[in-house]
């Protein structure tokens, strides 16, 4: 089931970051002005990476059951 969420949640972030991308490589490589195609390209990849791997307040008591259950686990 949290595959699926985490799949749409992915989708929508990069509905969000894919055009920041494009318009960062256009900046870059069509229009000669590499600061702000750069910055656009960190942007979008710093999207991604946020959503993927920064633990939302909603996500936080869902972690901790998960350490307090693999640390009960582990022990036994």
């Amino acid at each position: 089931m949290t595959g699926i969420v985490d799949t749409i949640k992915l989708a929508g972030t990069l509905v969000l970051a894919i055009p920041a991308a494009l318009a960062g490589l256009e900046f870059l490589v069509v229009r000669g002005e590499p600061v702000v195609g750069a910055v656009l390209l960190v942007l979008a990849t710093g999207l991604v990476v946020v959503q993927q791997y920064v633990p939302t307040p909603s996500s936080l008591p869902k972690l901790l059951a998960r350490r307090v259950v693999g640390s009960a686990t582990e022990e036994s």
